[in-house]
């Protein structure tokens, strides 16, 4: 943990917004102008109006020691996938520097480094050989490597002819399982399946416990505190905090809006989370008045409230909900399958409405973020979801004289039953 793994310093990119006019003419354009104005057609060309730019990454400044997990968070054009492609050497800097030390494995953008003319297996090589590593120890590794990514009767195809998904299981397999110092993961992972999701999760872990350097980017803020020790947050190409994970990701949740992130509200169906079937309309976190609050006291219960149009009544959706303690750990997953209304029929088209409620005196203080899915055919078919669509803060608020003041370990701290007798 004491020697320096990554620094930036300063770093800056920018890029050309747009270009007011176009530098060259087809030969069609050039006919066209030679017969309006003939004359005109052999003065040269004024030049292309000045073009615009803009700055995706703005002084940036930041090290990362070796052994550290450090989650990139932020909202999309924060820059945070501008500032790994840079990390990696997809592109370079408009200005500042980026320093590794040892071997950097990255996972970007489904297929970056992949040659898809080349097999599965010449480009597990390949990529071996970009990392600087001999072929004998990609070798050693590429059993491991084909077994991970599950493609064993692909190995010897084109991967132009591998699906997103078995591109992206093969590109992470050889980014974590070849020994290289810095790992960089992109929100990539997004495109697999949950089971696939699983594996490069807990293969991220481990590859923390054993001292590589992990830098991850991704919309998933469970995922960032259960695998990452420290955040950093950009917005609009700008560091603004940079600490513990569990920190950053509470300033990240609860700033921008009125409610912070108890709130979350989609106002054009088209582009809502779901399908033909459904689609969401807001989640928020509701106090026991109704009123939406980021803050909930220990002794008050939480309501999950989930609106959703339902676009075809007959597929009969329903409504699930996971609770993500700040750790990143499920505390639980439940559904309105045994809500009152849910035997009577299928549910009216239009706006429904879905609330459920977390018992009072249930959570201990901390941060919590509500996943929810839709899903109809008792959750075989999925419709639409959004990871971690809300977050709340429980906070004691207890009188000095109540029992159950202070803080508590754990993840819950219920009002237990006790009873005190003397025994026969």
């Amino acid at each position: 943990m004491g020697r320096i793994a990554l620094r930036v310093e300063g770093l800056g990119k920018q890029f050309p917004l747009r270009n007011t006019g176009p530098s060259y003419d087809t030969l069609g354009d050039a006919i066209v102008r030679f017969a309006k104005a003939p004359l005109a057609f052999l003065r040269p060309k004024q030049p292309a109006g000045r073009a615009r730019s803009f700055w995706a990454l703005r002084d940036v400044t930041f090290e990362v020691r070796r052994g550290e997990a450090v989650g990139v968070i932020g909202r999309n054009g924060a820059g945070k996938s501008t500032l790994l492609k840079i990390l990696s050497g997809v592109t370079a800097p408009t200005e500042g520097t980026a320093a590794i030390w040892g071997a950097l494995g990255a996972l970007l953008e489904v297929g970056t480094g992949f040659h898809l003319e080349l097999t599965g297996r010449e480009n597990v090589y390949l990529n071996g050989a970009i990392l600087g590593m001999k072929r004998a120890e990609v070798a050693r590794r590429f059993d491991e490597i084909i077994a991970f990514a599950g493609v064993e009767r692909f190995v010897d195809t084109p991967a132009k002819h591998y699906s997103s998904g078995m591109l992206m299981r093969l590109a992470f397999a050889v980014a974590a399982q070849l020994d290289t110092d810095v790992l960089v993961v992109d929100e990539a992972l997004a495109v697999g399946d949950v089971e696939f999701q699983r594996k490069c999760l807990q293969k991220m872990e481990q590859v923390g416990a054993v001292g590589r350097t992990v830098l991850f980017v991704s919309h998933d803020m469970a995922a960032v505190t259960r695998l990452c020790s420290r955040a950093i947050l950009l917005d609009r190409g700008s560091v603004v905090a940079d600490g513990r994970a569990s920190e950053v990701v509470h300033k990240y949740l609860h700033g921008g809006t009125a409610h912070g992130a108890a709130v979350r509200e989609w106002a054009d169906v088209a582009l809502a989370p779901g399908d033909t079937v459904a689609r969401l309309r807001a989640v928020r976190i509701v106090d026991e008045e109704g009123k939406p609050a980021p803050e909930i006291a220990v002794n008050q219960s939480v309501g999950i409230e989930i609106d959703f149009w339902n676009l075809r009544p007959e597929e009969r959706t329903a409504v699930s909900v996971a609770l993500h303690s700040q750790e990143g750990y499920c505390l639980f997953y439940g559904h309105d399958f045994h809500a009152p209304g849910w035997k009577a029929g299928p549910r009216p088209k239009g706006v429904v409405r879905s609330t459920c409620r977390i018992p009072r005196n249930l959570l201990a203080e901390g941060l919590f973020t509500v996943s929810v899915y839709l899903h109809s055919r008792g959750g075989t078919e999925s419709h639409g979801s959004e990871a971690d669509a809300v977050a709340f803060t429980v906070v004691d608020r207890s009188h000095r004289d109540d029992p159950l003041i202070g803080s508590w370990s754990g993840i819950v701290r219920p009002a237990l039953d006790w009873q005190i007798t003397v025994p026969p």
